[in-house]
């Protein structure tokens, strides 16, 4: 046996990826991604701007950038959105300069958006990760937005409707997750293996922002 010393073969470093998790209103992207990040898996959960007023259970600067109408107009102006959209009255707007710089650090970037978001992230973004998530049923659904109690009964009809075309758009995305009621450990580990899936392709994604 030789005494010459054996080093091993470095496994060559994969790219950063951009993760694009969406699906209709009520399906629990938030709570979803909240998950991810309580089981301490290491990625970058991009926090999006809105003008929407806060829910009695969300956190400023975590669950999203509680903003004016005002300051959001002065980002966009800017130039500071990688997309934006105008959901149910109210402005959304995720950081191109958040993405970039989690890129820059080789840390794999999450970013929770409406189905309209996504198809604009995938105009600029090919190469990102499109994970839809799907509700047991459109019975489960409604139930969770009732659970919500955060608006009146039209404003919901209006989800559901928006809801239904919104489950159309589904096959556009590379994977697809039911989100099962009291099944977020499954949801966040599902997403998680995604991801892992995706850093193991022999050509891997080179995400570009």
């Amino acid at each position: 046996m030789s005494d010459r010393e054996v080093l091993p073969i470095p496994l060559p470093q994969r790219p950063a990826l951009l993760i694009v998790v969406s699906g209709p209103s009520g399906v629990g992207k938030d709570a979803a991604l909240r998950r991810m990040s309580e089981m301490k898996y290491q990625f970058h959960f991009l926090v999006t701007n809105t003008t929407r007023p806060k829910r009695a259970n969300e956190v400023d600067g975590v669950d999203y950038h509680f903003i004016t109408k005002e300051q959001f107009t002065e980002m966009e102006q800017r130039g500071e959105f990688l997309e934006r959209a105008v959901v149910y009255g109210f402005d959304y707007g995720n950081s191109r300069s958040q993405v970039r710089a989690a890129l820059a650090r080789g840390q794999d970037v999450i970013m929770r958006i409406d189905v309209q978001g996504a198809a604009t992230i995938k105009k600029i973004v090919p190469d990102a990760v499109f994970v839809f998530l799907l509700p047991p049923s459109m019975e489960a659904l409604e139930a969770r937005l009732r659970r919500r109690r955060t608006e009146p009964e039209e404003y919901l009809q209006i989800r559901l409707h928006a809801a239904r075309l919104e489950m159309n758009e589904a096959e556009k995305f590379d994977y697809l997750i039911v989100n099962e009621d009291d099944a977020l450990d499954e949801t966040a580990q599902s997403i998680r293996a995604i991801i892992e899936v995706e850093k193991l392709r022999a050509m891997p994604r080179r995400v570009v922002v």
